[in-house]
């Protein structure tokens, strides 16, 4: 298990203009953590670093359609 305590949250750029509350820390060796925002106790999901740039690289290539879900909706 990761130890957790030292990350830094920040709110995803994305998530601020939608209403969604994805945060990130990316402060933490070898991983990006991220997690819910309004349910922080609910836990993180890590990735590595190379799995989240090439998350990042493609979302801003328009590979996913990260607009398409209305603002506090669930699928």
């Amino acid at each position: 298990m990761n130890d957790l305590s030292e990350a830094a949250w920040r709110k995803a750029k994305a998530s601020q203009n939608n209403g969604g509350c994805v945060e990130v820390a990316d402060n933490l060796p070898g991983v990006v953590a991220i997690r819910d925002s309004k349910r922080p106790e609910g836990g993180a999901h890590l990735v590595s670093r190379a799995a989240f740039v090439s998350f990042i690289e493609d979302a801003k290539m328009g590979r996913y359609d990260l607009g398409s879900q209305p603002s506090g909706g669930r699928r």
